[in-house]
């Protein structure tokens, strides 16, 4: 790699992190009560369950694919759980079992539909977004599910996974997540078969690699953290909404490409998604704290969105032209 290149991919790499700290002073300055212990913690909180959606569709997007499902299916999941405690009367504990089961069954479903039913991952994921939508509402006869709250009982579920008194508990499953995410990404097989997938799947396929089955588990195990996601999500926000979940899914997948992961596959780290996804929580918070109302928060995510896009394809045009060059 010459000098130029090289000074172009560490520029690359710090850019991320750049606009976080730009994003961070900006409503600092200009925010209300922005620079605060309590801004802090709500933008800890926010990127709980964002966080999960986020690491999970890392996988995804490296391999070349999409998942539009994640939003839907974490509010699924939270919804199963909650009929199992409420309605079918099971102990908290198992129907907490059942939650991370229900979203690694709909993130299998989506790698069947992409890997051997060769659905485009669009289709194949748009599709499971209407079904996981709609099998939440049929599972809870479109009633609200509601998760123990402090003071009532089962109440070590807020403890244990939203706030020990003033320690955020949950700030310790994201890390546990991010550690465990970034080992499998980048010291595993499978973290090697998703970069190389990505990079190039007929030349994967040639050397003898199963990309089928790499494919089925990518979408796997973002269903996993999706179903690990919608236990926070309980535990923040204690309900769970039938209906809802559609929208979530925008704001992991601006984490990721926000953190440099390429929409054409092959590249990307979990670093880079968790600097994402903070950026993603400082810009919710910052906007909060200027006055805009809700609807001026979602235009302005949008706007990252698409700005988000446009940076990766600048991205990987010039990754094409450094190609070209040598």
């Amino acid at each position: 790699m010459s000098l130029q290149n090289r000074n172009k991919f560490d520029l690359q790499k710090l850019l991320a992190p750049s606009v976080l700290v730009i994003l961070y002073a900006f409503f600092a300055i200009f925010g209300k009560n922005f620079f605060s212990s309590y801004t802090l913690k709500t933008i800890l909180e926010s990127a709980y369950y964002t966080g999960l959606m986020s690491f999970g569709i890392t996988f995804v997007i490296i391999t070349g694919g999409i998942d539009l499902s994640i939003g839907t299916n974490l509010m699924c999941s939270a919804i199963v759980g909650g009929v199992a405690y409420s309605m079918w009367g099971w102990p908290l504990w198992l129907a907490l079992l059942l939650v991370p089961l229900t979203g690694v069954i709909f993130g299998f479903l989506n790698g069947i539909l992409v890997a051997k039913a060769k659905l485009p991952p669009f289709i194949a994921t748009l599709g499971m977004m209407l079904v996981t939508q709609g099998f939440g509402s049929i599972i809870s006869r479109v009633q609200t599910q509601r998760y123990p709250t402090i003071g009532t009982t089962d109440a070590w579920f807020k403890t244990v996974f939203y706030r020990a008194g003033e320690f955020p508990t949950g700030a310790l499953y994201l890390l546990a997540a991010f550690l465990i995410a970034a080992f499998v990404l980048s010291k595993t097989r499978f973290g090697r078969y998703v970069y190389a997938i990505g990079s190039n799947e007929e030349a994967t396929r040639l050397s003898g690699v199963k990309v089928d089955k790499y494919k089925i588990l990518a979408y796997t195990v973002c269903g996993l953290f999706c179903g690990f996601g919608a236990i926070l999500f309980a535990s923040t926000y204690t309900t769970a909404t039938p209906g809802t979940g559609n929208g979530f899914e925008t704001y992991a997948i601006a984490a990721v490409i926000i953190g440099g992961t390429s929409m054409a596959g092959g590249s990307g780290t979990m670093v880079g998604t968790l600097i994402g996804i903070f950026i993603m929580a400082v810009l919710r918070a910052g906007l909060s704290s200027m006055g805009l109302q809700g609807h001026w928060q979602t235009f302005f995510t949008g706007v990252v969105v698409i700005g988000a896009v446009l940076m990766d394809n600048l991205r990987v045009r010039a990754a094409q032209k450094v190609k070209v060059r040598n």
